[in-house]
């Protein structure tokens, strides 16, 4: 794995980033740290002479907001981009009178390590005038297009995460070592930044310990008893990480059905690198011997179709007799089903096919690391990622 990739990745959501800057005042492109938002911001504004670009991490940019209503007026006729701009919530006020006194497509890009519901507490006023949109780090289906013959096989990239500075590493003891990195600034340095007061190492083990819960239930009750916290400090815990795009917890399916569903969240990390580093597996081989590499292919492929899909209500299914499909997918009348198994020869449970009566989806795919897609059954397909990701796109 000596191989690296040099130069621009592009990104999916570059037409829709353009699209959003010609159609709403303020377009917001949110993700986590380190996944690749400053790089694809300049790249699009590349070339631009009506563009000013600001970091809130540089002391000198973010003296240059000393007055953002002076600042905002003077460059009223640019496209004004804001890196980090969570950590200038003060902002949002002005930026709402700036885009009303000068209602132009255009006129700010904001980029953001904070999800949108944590952005929102700071920015209700901007309702209307903001267009949110979420970067992953990098996808399958965007390395595979730059680089077919590399990344036919996903396991790297399920190995290492989509970090740009992680998969693209020139060895796996680089990407390890950038991960842990990765790690330990995120618990010292951004968490803090973000404006919550919680001890690293606290927050660490917190982190871990999801690690082992990943794609199971989550039971706030048995973590609080582990750590030795309330229950609603587990949830606060489990918020932190949400909200910065560490973490996600799937809802389950809810429907009228004559079946007991369960209610609890699954929960999973959202990089499959940084949750095979936080269990220490420092290997491919480490890995596919390790208990948790169902539930890691289960998580690594759910992100990728959630990248696909973001506009669809995701969930999953599963009664108290045990019957469950991983993922489903539903926007108006469509619903679509996901089963992952890491497993070159996949078998599915006895109650499969009377699931997929009772959820009735237009079709269900078997995500699996197979050679070639193939049909099991009318309505359901084995497929290798790369046929099912082709055909949500």
């Amino acid at each position: 794995m000596g191989f690296n990739l040099k130069g621009y990745v592009p990104r999916r959501l570059e037409k829709e980033i353009r699209s959003s800057l010609h159609s709403f005042p303020v377009t917001a492109l949110l993700g986590p740290r380190q996944c690749g938002k400053s790089t694809l911001a300049r790249h699009i504004v590349n070339g631009r002479e009506d563009t000013v670009f600001l970091d809130l991490e540089r002391p000198s940019d973010f003296r240059k907001l000393y007055d953002p209503e002076f600042f905002f007026h003077s460059q009223k006729e640019k496209l004004i981009c804001i890196d980090e701009v969570q950590m200038g919530p003060e902002l949002f006020p002005v930026l709402r009178v700036a885009v009303d006194e000068n209602r132009k497509p255009g006129a700010f890009f904001l980029l953001g390590s904070a999800s949108q519901d944590l952005i929102r507490r700071s920015s209700e006023t901007l309702a209307g005038r903001i267009h949110y949109i979420e970067l992953t780090p990098f996808t399958y289906d965007e390395l595979a297009a730059t680089a077919p013959t590399r990344y036919e096989d996903p396991t790297e990239l399920w190995f290492r995460g989509g970090f740009p500075e992680a998969v693209l590493a020139r060895s796996d003891t680089l990407s390890i070592t950038w991960r842990e990195d990765f790690i330990r600034t995120f618990l010292e340095r951004d968490i803090p930044q973000f404006g919550f007061t919680i001890p690293s190492t606290t927050m660490r083990r917190f982190w871990t310990m999801l690690a082992h819960y990943h794609g199971q239930l989550m039971n706030n009750s048995k973590l609080g008893q582990a750590l030795g916290v309330t229950h609603p400090t587990i949830k606060r815990y489990l918020e932190i990480l949400t909200q910065t795009y560490m973490v996600r917890a799937l809802p389950p399916y809810e429907a009228n059905i004559k079946k007991r569903l369960v209610k609890s969240h699954k929960i999973y990390l959202r990089d499959s690198g940084i949750l095979h580093t936080l269990l220490e597996i420092d290997s491919l081989e480490d890995l596919l011997g390790h208990p948790v590499v169902g539930a890691s292919w289960e998580g690594f492929c759910l992100e990728q179709i959630l990248a696909m899909r973001p506009a669809y209500r995701a969930s999953f299914y599963r009664t108290s007799s045990g019957e469950e499909i991983d993922l489903v997918l539903e926007r108006g009348k469509r619903r679509l089903a996901f089963e992952f198994k890491a497993s070159m020869s996949p078998k599915v449970s006895r109650g499969f096919s009377d699931t997929l009566e009772v959820l009735k989806p237009e079709h269900t795919w078997i995500v699996a690391p197979v050679r070639e897609s193939y049909p099991l059954q009318p309505g359901v397909t084995v497929t290798h990622l790369r046929d099912v990701l082709n055909a949500l796109s």
